[in-house]
């Protein structure tokens, strides 16, 4: 499977770098990781649509959303199984800027995905997002590291 994120805005502060930096290093070895950033817009339309423009052909797409669905980090883990078992090859996670998402990228979103009820900057939500995907595939390797 290779992972993709769409972003708005580059990471800002040294500890969320390295810390990114880190997992994504951490994740070579169970996938192809593709960080693609998109400059923070004027509207949510237009930052919609640049985020839609570098989703990957035929890529099953998760949106971070406010208002998605919250997932336990084991709940995560089997959903990333389960689209490897229904052949999914590109998945890719989108992040919005500071003022959310648009309207098309929610909707064309296959699955929407809260992190936490707790309000998170975009830039943070990156770095919690990379701990959790390196920690679901741990998971589903029964590897130690989320107990």
């Amino acid at each position: 499977m290779k992972i993709t994120l769409v972003v708005v805005g580059k990471l800002k502060d040294k500890f969320l770098v390295d810390g990114v930096a880190e997992y994504l290093k951490r994740l070579q070895k169970f996938t192809r990781v593709e960080v693609r950033e998109v400059p923070e817009c004027r509207t949510l339309d237009e930052e919609g649509q640049r985020i839609l423009s570098l989703v990957p052909q035929n890529s099953w797409l998760c949106v971070l959303d406010v208002v998605g669905v919250e997932l336990t980090s084991e709940d995560f883990a089997k959903k990333i199984s389960a689209l490897t078992l229904d052949g999914v090859s590109n998945l890719t996670f989108a992040i919005g800027g500071a003022f959310g998402l648009s309207d098309e990228l929610r909707l064309a979103a296959d699955f929407r995905l809260s992190l936490s009820q707790m309000t998170l900057t975009h830039q943070m939500a990156r770095l919690v997002l990379v701990e959790q995907v390196y920690r679901a595939f741990k998971i589903n390797r029964h590897e130690p590291y989320h107990w």
